[in-house]
């Protein structure tokens, strides 16, 4: 008797609080990503906000392309910020613990700035068919107001997608574990943990992806084939291949998020025999690696940049 009135006390018990995982079965020896971790993000915050100083400080950078890479940069760094306090709290202090609210509000700051982070993908998929299209009338064609205009409509998207979720989630008991699978909050992390329906979530869920990522996808790909063909109707090869190379940074770009992301969604849904240490990594590359690459690729690959950062560093050296 005394037992089934335990089991019933425990079933509506909610968890107001989760637990985070660093290395899985290993937490002993979480200190040693930390060092790793905390240089990781301090290159990413420099990296990104030195994509934005020198765009603001050079007149000639003020072009469609570079105002949203300043939009990808701004989404990277709001990516960082939402993430580097729990992962660096649990490998550097052991702080495991994160009550419901904040593990919401991180879940949907993390997946509202990657969402706006798609869309700014999109929007400079366009910008280069633009500018490979119609090169004489690219500026005339993407005017300031229109560039704002569609940073303004891809953050509220993003918004309005993420906005959701974490309410449908707050709605939920959490009466079975309390361990999430990573260092940070996500959705469907979460919502495994829930011990109520959660069909309402996943078809959400499933209905956001496809009319989202998955039409922002078809959209950047149609953009490519009309860039191919515009490219290929250029008679000298020269031309051709310049014209190429400046969508060289933006491939890449669009690479470095995609890829983890579908990793990691395919290991969720998927990838349940995986080692949890695979699950580890994949979710850190997904949340780490696009912040961190996105300013070296724009910074290596994108003449006008590394030109003013070259003259930056030395200017700085010939005063030294």
């Amino acid at each position: 008797m005394m037992s089934s009135i335990t089991t019933f006390n425990e079933s509506i018990v909610s968890h107001q609080t989760f637990v985070l995982i660093g290395i899985p079965g290993m937490q002993e020896k979480n200190s040693w990503v930390a060092f790793p971790l905390f240089v990781l993000y301090t290159l990413t915050l420099l990296g990104n906000f030195t994509i934005l100083y020198v765009i603001k400080i050079d007149q000639s950078l003020h072009e469609p392309m570079y105002f949203f890479l300043c939009m990808l940069a701004c989404s990277d760094l709001g990516l960082c910020i939402s993430t580097m306090p729990t992962m660096l709290g649990v490998h550097w202090f052991d702080s495991r613990e994160i009550p419901l609210n904040a593990c919401i509000s991180q879940m949907f700051f993390i997946h509202s700035f990657q969402w706006a982070e798609s869309g700014i993908l999109v929007a400079m998929a366009f910008d280069r068919f633009i500018a490979i299209r119609d090169p004489l009338r690219y500026r005339s064609r993407l005017p300031n107001t229109l560039i704002a205009k569609i940073g303004i409509a891809v953050f509220s998207r993003s918004f309005c997608i993420c906005f959701p979720p974490p309410f449908l989630l707050s709605q939920l008991p959490f009466c079975r574990s309390n361990v999430l699978s990573h260092s940070y909050c996500l959705h469907q992390d979460a919502m495994k943990l829930a011990c109520a329906d959660t069909r309402v979530n996943v078809l959400y869920g499933l209905i956001a992806i496809i009319s989202t990522l998955g039409l922002d996808v078809f959209i950047i790909l149609v953009s490519y084939v009309l860039i191919l063909k515009t490219v290929l109707s250029i008679a000298s090869r020269k031309e051709c291949l310049k014209a190429l190379n400046t969508c060289v940074a933006h491939i890449a770009a669009i690479l470095i998020f995609y890829v983890p992301m579908i990793g990691i969604s395919m290991a969720h849904r998927f990838g349940r025999h995986l080692s949890p240490i695979i699950h580890m990594l994949m979710a850190n590359i997904f949340v780490t690696v696009p912040p961190l690459l996105n300013p070296v690729v724009y910074s290596v690959k994108t003449q006008q940049i590394r030109q003013r950062l070259c003259n930056i560093f030395q200017f700085r050296k010939s005063r030294g």
